[in-house]
């Protein structure tokens, strides 16, 4: 595989998810789209090689994933694994959070993906 963002396999598989979003992406969504989180921009169900990430900032190369019940059965937890083995290969840090944490701490949530930035805030903060 010579292409490992947004491979065209993926495609409609990526525009569906993006299209149905769980609540907890749709929360999350409304503080980081449009470069509201400090300047960076964020892309929904971006994918990496055969992974679809929930939410990925390429400038901090930082991948934010949210997690159902499904996640905490083995097979849920061998696949996060393998997947944050093979991202982290890649230079990209995986943060998780449960989607009960997005709804019941969400000023927390927002802090916690701040303090992963390792790149200086851009002075327009949002704007181009």
């Amino acid at each position: 595989m010579t292409q490992l963002n947004n491979i065209k396999v993926l495609k409609d598989f990526r525009k569906e998810l993006r299209n149905n979003l769980t609540p907890a992406e749709a929360v999350l969504w409304k503080y980081l789209k449009g470069k509201q989180l400090e300047g960076r921009k964020f892309r929904r169900q971006h994918s990496v090689g055969y992974y679809i990430l929930d939410f990925y900032c390429p400038a901090e190369k930082l991948a934010i994933e949210l997690d159902g019940a499904h996640h905490y059965t083995s097979a849920g937890i061998a696949y996060d694994e393998e997947r944050t083995i093979f991202l982290n290969s890649l230079g990209i840090q995986v943060i998780r959070f449960e989607n009960k944490e997005v709804f019941e701490f969400t000023s927390e949530v927002i802090e916690r993906i701040r303090n992963c930035f390792t790149t200086p805030t851009p002075p327009w903060k949002g704007g181009e």
